[in-house]
């Protein structure tokens, strides 16, 4: 039995994850997979009601009793502050040490791809971005606050174990995977304190793994390869606030933020899996999300599980969707976010 920990959340994550459940529950019917869904009244709606983000009797309960936790997008307009969606993710991310964010940047139909010529073979690399440290911990200051002599600081945190085992995890991946390359993006020409500690690990364990190319590329050069030539790509490591960045820019190259899955993982333990697009409060409501982003990091959260050959299933339902154009309406099609989901079902033989 897997236990899994359901967020719905904000906006259209309250319509795309209910379909992603519905597609587990197939796969769950089909596999006897032995999955239970626990839904739970996190988010913006229990916020406002009493101010309630993530108790901490939830967070102990995400570490004693889940296999995983399935979180759709979280943001509303009546919370500007965003409290809530700090509290939850980056809450789940720090306290459960999901050190390891991980997304898959794969083009699975040629003709949604903006670069020319791109086929699926060109694009088709995985990024482990650093989760718990960088500049995302929250460490630094406001002095003279709201006036003209005002001070703001916001520091990078770079330990040695959370580079190391990063940088680990990336080369043990290439390994298992039968990934040629490995490549570490960093800032080292101007940051020089934090990221010579990850120029020094990477050599490290570089060394370890004599079978994997292992090169370096300054995050600004990264980005423009990833454009320029994103066939030289198998596996990228890089801190919290690049992968942040050059992650979404993949996401565009395979086609765009409602195709991009993403894994908040420590191996052995609870994980959480989302997908990385926004609540989108524009369009909530309307039946028009695009679920294949939740299909693809459920697919995700089965590999988690131990059933990884499910997750190729779902990759490959997906991209027959995207081939026959059976694809919500900004990506062309003129399916409602309940019929994109039929379709998956179809392919998979569970309709």
């Amino acid at each position: 039995m897997a236990k899994i920990a359901v967020i719905a959340g904000d906006g259209i994550g309250q319509e795309v994850i209910p379909e992603g459940i519905r597609l587990l529950s197939a796969l769950d019917g089909a596999h006897g997979l032995g999955l239970v869904f626990e839904e739970l009244d996190l988010g913006a709606e229990r916020y406002l009601r009493d101010g309630t983000t993530l108790p901490p009797e939830t967070m102990e309960r995400f570490r004693t009793e889940f296999d995983a936790i399935f979180l759709g997008a979280l943001g509303d307009r009546r919370v500007p502050s965003n409290v809530h969606a700090k509290d939850i993710l980056l809450g789940c991310r720090f306290q459960l040490d999901l050190f390891i964010n991980l997304r898959p940047i794969q083009l699975l139909d040629a003709r949604r791809c903006p670069l020319k010529g791109k086929e699926p073979a060109d694009i088709d690399m995985i990024v482990f971005r650093e989760n718990t440290e960088g500049l995302y911990t929250g460490v630094g200051g406001q002095f003279k606050r709201g006036t003209p002599e005002e001070v703001a600081i916001e520091a990078e945190l770079n330990t040695r174990l959370g580079v190391e085992r990063i940088i680990r995890a990336a080369f043990d991946y290439a390994e298992r995977h039968g990934r040629s390359s490995v490549c570490m993006a960093d800032k080292s020409n101007a940051m020089r304190h934090g990221h010579d500690l990850w120029q020094r690990v990477f050599r490290v364990v570089a060394e370890e793994h004599p079978s994997i190319e292992a090169f370096h590329l300054f995050v600004d050069v990264l980005a423009m390869e990833m454009v320029r030539a994103p066939e030289r790509f198998d596996v990228i490591v890089t801190n919290n606030l690049f992968g942040d960045i050059v992650t979404d820019l993949g996401a565009q190259l395979q086609g765009g933020i409602g195709l991009a899955a993403s894994g908040n993982l420590h191996p052995g333990r609870v994980s959480l899996f989302e997908p990385v697009h926004g609540s989108a409060p524009d369009i909530a409501g309307q039946g028009i999300a695009n679920p294949l982003a939740t299909h693809l990091s459920a697919g995700m959260m089965l590999t988690h599980l131990g059933h990884p050959q499910l997750e190729a299933e779902i990759q490959g339902a997906v991209q027959r969707c995207l081939q026959l154009d059976q694809v919500t309406r900004e990506l062309g099609g003129e399916l409602a976010t309940s019929a994109v989901t039929d379709a998956v079902l179809g392919h998979l033989g569970l309709s």
